[in-house]
């Protein structure tokens, strides 16, 4: 099977989930699958809100500096300062509208599995998909990306429902923001 990361369904929007969107979520989604004993990301509320930790890097530094007082969060992964898309306000907080195409073109490669146990989708690479994620991380491109997942882990490894309420309480401005209003 070829890893193209064009080939993809539609997302709601009718533009084609990115390739940048695709790589972006296949090494945060490796990153919390890189042991044996790791189940992965564990629903789809802690996947946007590891994904918009990811793709805000101010409000990162800020948590990281409120959790771990004098860690160093590394070098930012955008180095253009630009998202490709911005996350809507939603229910739970940021989301992408396109997770749910962008989740089906990765699963459809066959670079992650999803498993649903009760309600709570888990979201874990295959052997292929790790294999793809070593390889873009050795890129200079993605490897501050591959180095923010893994500090996402590290430090953030709580559940969706514990996110978004510490996002919540550090920007109420998020909260205060309508449905369907751009971060």
């Amino acid at each position: 099977m070829p890893l193209d990361l064009e080939a993809t369904a539609a997302p709601p929007a009718g533009q084609p989930p990115s390739a940048d969107a695709q790589a972006r979520l296949l090494l945060l989604i490796d990153a919390f699958s890189e042991t044996k004993s790791s189940k992965g990301i564990e629903g789809r509320m802690k996947l946007a809100k590891l994904d918009f930790l990811l793709r805000y890097p101010a409000h990162f530094k800020q948590l990281l500096s409120m959790r771990r007082p004098g860690k160093e969060a590394g070098e930012d992964p955008w180095l253009t300062g630009a998202i490709e898309q911005s996350m809507i306000r939603y229910r739970y907080g940021p989301w992408d509208p396109s997770y749910y195409s962008l989740l089906g073109a990765l699963t459809g490669k066959g670079l992650i599995e999803p498993k649903h146990d009760d309600a709570v989708a888990t979201y874990r690479t295959t052997e292929v998909g790790h294999d793809l994620s070593l390889a873009l991380a050795e890129t200079e491109s993605w490897r501050a990306v591959r180095d923010r997942a893994r500090l996402l882990r590290q430090h953030f490894n709580l559940s969706g429902t514990t996110l978004k309420d510490l996002i919540y309480k550090t920007f109420p401005d998020i909260v205060e923001a309508d449905w369907g209003t751009k971060l």
